[in-house]
């Protein structure tokens, strides 16, 4: 038997300076489950950027991406709201369908 339950995905692009202090953030509002990605380059509305490997990281970006129920995926965007203008976030969410196996 399979069985289908809603939940909500959260990726968060973040620079990789300030993920230490993201995943302290996602913990704090009981996160206990992501995945991270690391990116090569991108543009948007704040310009092309590019992981060139020279600066440290500094430049580098990465996605933060975690499946959870509705109610912590409010609790993780309320916790990241004082962090969306101050460092540019993009914080997507998207109604996704966790399936599994149950006997």
């Amino acid at each position: 038997m399979v069985i289908s339950v809603p939940h909500r995905k959260i990726e968060i692009l973040v620079d990789a300076p300030l993920l230490r202090r993201l995943r302290q953030l996602a913990s704090e509002a009981g996160v206990s489950g992501y995945t991270l990605q690391p990116t090569l380059g991108g543009d948007g509305d704040q310009g092309r950027w590019l992981d060139d490997q020279v600066t440290g990281g500094a430049g580098s970006k990465v996605v933060f991406t975690t499946i959870i129920d509705a109610a912590g995926a409010a609790d993780l965007l309320s916790v990241l709201e004082p962090l969306l203008d101050e460092y540019g976030l993009m914080v997507t969410s998207s109604a996704v369908e966790v399936i599994s196996a149950r006997s």
